[in-house]
């Protein structure tokens, strides 16, 4: 009899921590705001952006007052965090510009003429009521002449609260911003031109004549 009525207490437990009624899962969701600005990417692939370990899981964090990072195992992303910042951040440039921004790996038949990276060094809910995003942009242009961008950003957004749900909305509220900020081409940093005289293939090197021995 004891061991029917502990089976069964195991199982009452067991249903009430896979009970996914308890589970809350947020979303990555910048605001339309129906603002455009001038295509200056056409079109561009965007590499995998590079996050932080605490903001790459797949719990909400948030930095308490003694300055940890801390997490609840009941409060999730409701998408691979990686996943749904570069998809997210590649829909909201070409939405606000009309520029083709994919995540990689790149569909179309045509390549990109741009390729576009984003490593962020920030982005996390802190204890004095801001959402943080920092980090650097790099824009490679292979064409002859083309401009690249090596740009910072440093991004802040008040948080009215620190529950899981309005850190989601500030963090989309920093993805608009930073989908502007890289549709613009700007931020701190500077524009690199792309050599106008690319260098000889290997092959090319090798089909040359070769140069006249002296004396000969």
């Amino acid at each position: 009899m004891r061991l029917i009525l502990a089976s069964a207490a195991c199982l009452a437990l067991l249903g009430a921590c896979s009970n996914g009624e308890k589970t809350a899962r947020y979303l990555i969701d910048p605001p339309m705001t129906g603002e455009r600005v001038p295509d200056r990417l056409g079109t561009a692939e965007l590499k995998d952006v590079s996050l932080p370990e605490y903001a790459s899981g797949g719990e909400v964090s948030w930095q308490t007052g003694d300055g940890a990072v801390r997490s609840n195992t009941k409060q999730l992303w409701a998408d691979d965090p990686q996943r749904a910042f570069t998809l997210t951040l590649a829909r909201s440039i070409s939405e606000l510009s009309g520029a083709t921004v994919i995540a990689e790996p790149w569909p179309l038949a045509e390549p990109p003429r741009r390729r576009l990276e984003v490593r962020v060094e920030k982005a996390l809910a802190q204890a004095d009521g801001s959402y943080r995003l920092t980090g650097r942009y790099f824009v490679a242009d292979e064409g002859a002449g083309g401009a690249n961008q090596a740009r910072g950003f440093d991004i802040s957004v008040p948080l009215a609260d620190q529950n899981p749900a309005a850190i989601a909305r500030a963090q989309s509220q920093a993805i608009a911003r930073l989908a502007r900020q890289i549709a613009t081409l700007s931020g701190p940093g500077r524009s690199i031109r792309t050599s106008t005289a690319p260098l000889p293939r290997i092959d090319d090197i090798f089909s040359q004549p070769l140069p006249p021995l002296e004396g000969s």
